[in-house]
């Protein structure tokens, strides 16, 4: 008996931890794919629901990591980051084994474009490329080579040890309470001239927006200690990155199927 409460508390801990290592891309991740929904074109929704069925943008923009145990997707592990050091350009940095995000991104861009795939594969390539397009906007996610884009970067914040990489991916979206549908209503005001502007920028552009908020990121005391201050300071540059994704996803799948 004991052993049993033992075992079934494990598991408990376990799905627990899980669910919280990536409960910003539920919240981030939906709340861009349903920015994108609300605004693409009718002809390429037609395309979206042939491809996903029953499921939306915000319903598929999370499988990516959802299948990150899976061995199957083994394939795409590193598709979630890039890492281009300070200094350089992406042409400059090393080359990532197994790919990154901004190569993922524009193979998967191309191969859609191109057509002729199977349904199956049309459909995981588009999951992909909704989460990917998140991804890529998240600062800590066009690493710098040093700390595994903030991993190893120690913190405490709000009484809590943790790490750089989990303030951003979580820790600062998670204090406003917020679901996605509320995120996303309260950001998506965007004027025609920045979805203009937005849209007309490359790839390799976000990865290089990403990388100018290296300052504002590691602003971080020696002490490792962060609260509301650091959160409300960099707050707005989540609602601008998770707003450009969304918009900029839109206009990828108007481009592809629009």
């Amino acid at each position: 008996m004991r052993k049993f409460l033992i075992l079934s508390l494990l598991v408990i801990i376990s799905v627990s931890m899980s669910s919280n290592s990536f409960f910003w891309g539920q919240i981030g991740h939906r709340t861009i794919g349903h920015i994108a929904d609300e605004i693409i074109s009718k002809k390429a929704r037609k395309q979206v629901e042939r491809i996903l069925g029953t499921e939306n943008l915000a319903e598929v923009s999370t499988w990516m990591d959802e299948v990150r145990s899976d061995d199957a997707y083994d394939y795409a592990e590193t598709w979630h980051y890039c890492t281009i050091p300070d200094g350089m350009t992406y042409e400059e940095a090393p080359e990532q084994e197994g790919g990154d995000v901004i190569m993922a991104i524009e193979t998967i861009i191309a191969e859609l474009k191109a057509g002729g795939l199977s349904p199956k594969d049309e459909a995981t390539k588009l999951k992909f490329l909704v989460h990917m397009i998140g991804d890529i906007h998240q600062p800590l996610h066009v690493g710098n080579g040093k700390d595994r884009g903030g991993n190893d970067i120690r913190v405490n914040y709000f009484g809590s040890n943790t790490n750089l990489h989990s303030v951003w991916d979580s820790r600062i979206i998670d204090g406003k309470q917020l679901s996605f549908t509320e995120f996303a209503h309260w950001i998506n005001h965007p004027t025609k001239a920045q979805v203009q502007e937005w849209q007309s920028a490359s790839v390799r552009d976000w990865a290089y927006e990403s990388m100018s908020y290296r300052d504002e990121v590691y602003d971080v005391p020696e002490d490792g200690r962060i609260s509301y201050e650091y959160g409300y300071k960099y707050f707005d540059i989540i609602k601008l990155r998770v707003l450009q994704a969304g918009i900029r996803l839109a206009g990828v799948i108007n481009d592809i199927y629009g």
